[in-house]
């Protein structure tokens, strides 16, 4: 279970953040396919909610990922690198 780094310099919304799009540029959550709820993401991360959401708002602020009203939070495709 990746845990947070509570003596880290790095807030914890952003640890989480950063372990949530490594997932997504590896595959291991694929593009179109819905993040781990809030609940199981507070189980793996002992992570209040509140910074789950933030971590969560992170990575849509990146357009990485989108919110579907009542479905969950879904990966967006990766862009290809423009030439």
């Amino acid at each position: 279970m990746p845990a947070i780094d509570r003596e880290s310099a790095v807030p914890p919304y952003i640890q989480v953040a950063n372990a949530l799009r490594a997932r997504i540029e590896s595959g291991e959550i694929p593009s179109g396919r819905a993040l781990p709820s809030l609940v199981k993401l507070e189980d793996e991360f002992g992570a209040a909610r509140d910074t789950l959401r933030k971590a969560v708002q992170v990575l849509k602020d990146e357009e990485r990922v989108q919110t579907v009203r009542g479905m969950g939070v879904f990966v967006l495709p990766l862009e290809p690198p423009q030439p």
